[in-house]
């Protein structure tokens, strides 16, 4: 079974514009969401196009604040800070990855973690290993929904997550703990990794490694998540850390590249962005 991710971000999209109508009508305004892009790289600007596309198609208001490369650390975390300090908005997000003279960790932890809709800034993160109420980043909390919308089980299931980025490797792997799975968290250079890979009930791969997973490294059975969005060396087309065709008849469940956890991460930060929104009223 391929898992569609499209499809159950029309569902959440829909649930949201839906909630954003009655939103208005209560706090007299739609949420706001702002989201800055450094440099001029193309893939970042596709996907802050697509950011801001579906933001309107909820309900939002969307502002998407372009600025050079060559644009110093303090000058964004000014920026940053003039944001935070500005009621009207609810959600904001930098748009990674930046510049190499720019320390991605003190931009993330510069946004005010109540309008942190990626869900990275480390009080978020320190929440979510607390089990206390926080922002989920949108890619983790994405994954989750494609494999409940799919029927499959978590609870006593052996999942292995290849990658460690605190963008997804290691929430997803909190996540899938608090759903009493057992969670194997591995990475590209793990010793035997084909034997750690093929025990897994549920396998997630995010290393950015194009057609990385192989057959040979899937359980028959398996519901394989694939997060990586790469540029195929031979074709130039997008694929995913998983070899799709290798690999499809031999899960029962996988998610393709592109329409699988890609759609999900944008829909879950609509979903996130709301939620800043309520909170500022609702608290």
């Amino acid at each position: 079974m391929i898992i569609s991710g499209t499809d159950l971000a029309k569902e959440i999209k829909n649930d949201v514009k839906h909630r954003v109508e009655v939103a208005v009508e209560k706090y007299g305004r739609p949420p706001h969401l702002v989201v800055i892009l450094v440099g001029e790289d193309p893939a970042s600007q596709s996907y802050v196009k697509g950011k801001g596309k579906d933001a309107v198609e909820v309900g939002f208001k969307s502002t998407t604040i372009t600025k050079p490369d060559t644009i110093s650390e303090e000058e964004l975390l000014n920026l940053i800070d003039d944001l935070n300090k500005d009621n009207s908005i609810d959600g904001i997000l930098v748009q990674l990855p930046l510049p190499s003279h720019i320390n991605e960790d003190k931009v993330i932890a510069a946004i005010d973690r109540n309008k942190d809709v990626d869900g990275f800034h480390p009080a978020n993160v320190a929440s979510l290993w607390l089990k206390q109420k926080c922002v989920y980043p949108c890619t983790p909390k994405g994954i989750i929904k494609l494999l409940d919308k799919a029927g499959i089980e978590i609870q006593g299931k052996k999942a292995v997550v290849i990658g460690r980025s605190n963008i997804v490797g290691l929430p997803v792997s909190k996540l899938l703990l608090d759903r009493n799975a057992t969670v194997t968290i591995a990475h590209s250079k793990t010793q035997n990794l084909p034997d750690v890979s093929k025990e897994a009930d549920i396998l997630v791969v995010a290393i950015g490694k194009p057609r990385f997973v192989t057959a040979d490294m899937v359980k028959p059975g398996a519901a394989v998540i694939d997060v990586g969005v790469n540029r195929d060396p031979e074709t130039g087309k997008l694929c995913g850390d998983v070899d799709f065709e290798n690999c499809k008849d031999l899960a029962d469940y996988i998610t393709p590249v592109p329409g699988g956890v890609g759609p999900m991460t944008r829909a879950c930060l609509m979903e996130n962005t709301l939620e800043c929104f309520l909170n500022k009223f609702e608290q």
